[in-house]
């Protein structure tokens, strides 16, 4: 990205997986009217009893300007605390206070954060958060990263513990991070908690992220750069070892220079070889990582053999069986528009000469546009987004493949927006000019006005349909998504358990979204739903794989974070 994604930022925890398909100041905003009846219906806070909001407060020392991802937003996570059977939600505000909602039925949530205790630290900045087992007692536990231009002590991550219910019956914890090991003080964008070696506990997958960008690089200043390592911005992983963390990055061949922009994290079995692999979506020049698990505690990057070309600016990943051959394929996004006059307004990369240098430094082919990898089940892939129809979706951030529609195929939701338009070539023009008029001396006042002088975009949010042909059909106005937002962080899970995956959306300055699948109640399709369990303290099946086979066609789920 041209200059966070949070990450981003995501996570969904799922102790039950749906297998569908049995068979029987200026501001533009683009809005589309939906049909009588969508396939998805937008909850009001007023319905739903969730108010929360990632409001962001601009300041000459807090904006876009001073801090690149500032617009990257808050995670979700999703998890039921209290094993009564419904999935509960966790929020993250990067400048209020996170929010925990249990779920009470029939879409209903209390807001119970306060007596919960996970409202997380203040003056802090706070982006992705998880819900995992991470002590094997059968109750999920959350974590929650932090970054931003703040100092040290402000950034350190926490480990909410899940104590159980209270006098109450209300779920509390306590943060254990320090306990456990996994107080980590780097710029975090997202954990993944998932078992590596495969001795049935969970370890931890820490996205990290650079909060500078590099100028001005050369071939020299590349090859300086790469050779140091720096902890507080490379990726981390952190094995499980009789309940305590420990970090096994360097043992386990991860990459940790300060060139890495890390915006998305996906695990999955991505060779079938049983031993669950990484794919790391890097912003800016920095490359992607496929990390493939050698099964002995290492890893080793297989993009450039694998891979043919990325995104340049990657935001998310998800890794999913689109085309039902039971191989899990990689989806990664960017920021490329929709619409010509959108492409043509945004700063685009087509610097030849620094497209060579990438190379030279031995990165990869990088493009501005979402890509999707079909594993060919050799250890190579076909990038086929733009036959598919999903390479434009604008500034982008959260991809999730799920089966929406419950007809047997993983369709594609994608959360997208900036808050303002800060690649607008007019804009970047605009500044040049105000910053040499003034000499060189920004002032508060200065930030101030330039801030004022970016435009606004808000914009859809995009969910295809997949036509079971490796093309995807854009569903938005249809499936009921034509409100305009700036969301970032998302998760799906069958909050009213009736059989079809709903969804939800950290917005900012905006309220949550929370939109109730129809599925059930429109279409004459069926679903089947299993509750998975795992061995030692993988007590919700972390990495087991599920196969189903009807009418002659497959289709394949594996249960990761």
């Amino acid at each position: 990205m041209p200059l966070f994604r949070t990450s981003l930022f995501l996570c969904l925890l799922l102790a039950v997986c749906l297998l569908p398909g049995c068979e029987n100041k200026k501001t533009t905003e683009v809005k589309n009217t939906p049909p009588a009846e969508t396939l998805f219906s937008l909850l009001s806070p007023e319905k739903s009893n969730i108010q929360f909001s990632n409001t962001l407060t601009e300041s000459a020392a807090g904006n876009v300007l001073t801090y690149q991802y500032f617009y990257n937003g808050g995670g979700v996570a999703v998890g039921d605390i209290n094993n009564d059977g419904l999935q509960d939600i966790y929020f993250a505000g990067n400048m209020t206070p996170n929010r925990l909602y249990l779920n009470k039925g029939n879409m209903q949530f209390v807001d119970i954060t306060q007596q919960a205790g996970v409202a997380g630290k203040e003056y802090a900045w706070k982006t992705g958060v998880t819900m995992a087992d991470v002590n094997g007692d059968n109750l999920p536990d959350i974590y929650v990263c932090y970054s931003g231009n703040m100092p040290e002590e402000s950034r350190v991550n926490q480990l909410f513990i899940n104590q159980g219910a209270d006098a109450n019956g209300t779920p509390t914890f306590i943060d254990q991070a320090k306990a456990y090991g996994l107080a980590d003080s780097a710029f975090s964008t997202h954990a993944s908690f998932f078992d590596y070696d495969r001795d049935n506990d969970l370890d931890m997958f820490l996205l990290n992220h650079n909060p500078a960008l590099f100028r001005n690089l050369d071939d020299i200043a590349f090859k300086e750069i790469l050779k140091q390592t720096e902890p507080m911005m490379r990726v981390k992983l952190f094995r499980n070892e009789n309940g305590h963390f420990t970090d096994v990055s360097d043992k386990a061949g991860l990459h940790g220079s300060a060139l890495t922009y890390g915006l998305g994290a996906g695990i999955a079995d991505i060779n079938a070889d049983g031993w669950p692999d990484i794919y790391v979506s890097n912003d800016y020049s920095a490359p992607d990582y496929l990390y493939i698990n050698n099964g002995n505690g290492t890893f080793s990057n297989k993009l450039r053999s694998g891979i043919g070309h990325i995104p340049i600016y990657s935001m998310g990943n998800d890794i999913a069986d689109i085309n039902n051959d039971a191989l899990p394929d990689i989806y990664t996004l960017d920021m490329l528009p929709e619409d010509n006059r959108r492409q043509k307004l945004l700063f685009s990369p087509d610097n030849y000469e620094h497209f060579n240098l990438f190379l030279r430094a031995g990165f990869h082919y990088q493009y501005m546009r979402n890509m999707l990898q079909v594993n060919n089940g050799n250890g190579t892939f076909s990038e086929v987004g733009q036959l598919a129809g999903i390479s434009n979706t604008d500034w982008s951030w959260a991809p999730l493949f799920a089966d929406y529609d419950n007809d047997g195929w993983k369709d594609l939701f994608v959360t997208n927006g900036f808050l303002r338009d800060f690649t607008n070539l007019d804009f970047i023009k605009y500044r040049s000019s105000y910053i040499q008029s003034i000499n060189g001396q920004v002032g508060s006042q200065d930030i101030k006005n330039l801030l004022e002088k970016i435009p606004s975009s808000n914009v859809n949010n995009y969910i295809y349909k997949n036509n079971g042909n490796l093309t995807f059909a854009n569903k938005g106005a249809d499936w009921g998504f034509n409100i305009p937002s700036n969301s970032n962080g998302a998760a799906y899970a069958d909050l009213d358990n009736d059989g079809d995956l709903d969804l939800i959306t950290n917005n900012l300055n905006q309220p949550a979204f929370i939109y109730q699948n129809q599925s059930s109640k429109q279409l004459s399709h069926h679903y089947l739903q299993l509750q998975l369990a795992g061995s030692g303290q993988n007590t919700a099946g972390v990495g087991a794989k599920v196969f189903l086979y009807a009418n002659g066609q497959q289709q394949y789920l594996e249960q990761m974070p």
